[in-house]
């Protein structure tokens, strides 16, 4: 059978069509894998880097690393519970958690601490309904009152200096003020698991205890298959040992 012009302009459309279709596909679906492979390697190291923190806490807090993580995770968060609960739950306490008595030396700063790494840096504005006042003071060098606007809070230290005659006006002014604030979560159960794999994290402490090392449990390339034509690949997500980041 032979092919019209009609049918050879047709089946033409049709080929660049697929044509068009696939460079789309080759341009955009590796991007797609790529985007994917990162969102796995950034979620596994946050986790790593919590879970590193976590026992870091409990170290400060019992003097020594815990081989069980869960055990660990929940003596930090219950300390920092109790300190939230109770500003004086400082120094030796005894924490009770699953009928098992854990003394824990907290200090000071534990809670602000423990808020700011395990938590996300955040700006908000808040409107500030504040007074401002004109003053009299005395000026020596012109021989005469001299106005100053200050705002409310500041005014007792103006009032017992002998210059101070008085308050001419008040005003009240409403200003927006920028504040830093964290967006505080607790660690769960989640963060000993690599998001990728569902596998613990590998824990290793030294035989004396002074050095830990949380590393990821991918040894080996994964390989997904992705739309037929791809592959989504991970390696190891890396280690942290003694505070360093193989990643940095």
């Amino acid at each position: 059978m032979q092919l019209t012009e009609t049918h050879k302009t047709d089946l033409l459309e049709i080929v660049i069509v697929f044509f068009i279709l696939l460079l789309i596909i080759v341009i955009y679906v590796p991007v797609a894998i790529w985007e994917e492979e990162t969102h796995y390697q950034r979620e596994s190291r946050f986790r790593m880097n919590n879970l590193y923190d976590l026992e870091v806490f409990h170290k400060s807090l019992t003097g020594n690393f815990n081989p069980d993580f869960h055990e660990a995770m929940n003596l930090v968060n219950a300390a920092r519970d109790s300190v939230v609960a109770d500003s004086l739950f400082i120094e030796e306490q005894a924490i009770t958690l699953n009928d098992k008595e854990y003394l824990v030396d907290i200090y000071d700063n534990f809670a602000f601490e423990y808020d700011t790494t395990f938590g996300f840096k955040s700006f908000r504005r808040d409107t500030i309904l504040d007074t401002t006042l004109q003053i009299a003071v005395y000026d020596q060098s012109l021989g005469r009152d001299d106005s100053i606007f200050i705002q409310k809070r500041d005014l007792f230290s103006y009032e017992g200096d002998p210059n101070f005659n008085g308050i001419v006006k008040k005003e009240p002014v409403e200003r927006v003020e920028l504040v830093e604030y964290y967006k505080t979560f607790l660690p769960d159960s989640s963060t000993y698991y690599c998001p990728l794999t569902e596998k613990a994290y590998q824990i290793d402490i030294s035989e004396e205890g002074s050095s830990f090392k949380v590393s990821s449990p991918i040894t080996v390339t994964v390989k997904k298959p992705r739309y037929l034509l791809f592959s989504f690949k991970a390696n190891s997500h890396g280690i942290i040992q003694d505070g360093t980041r193989s990643w940095d």
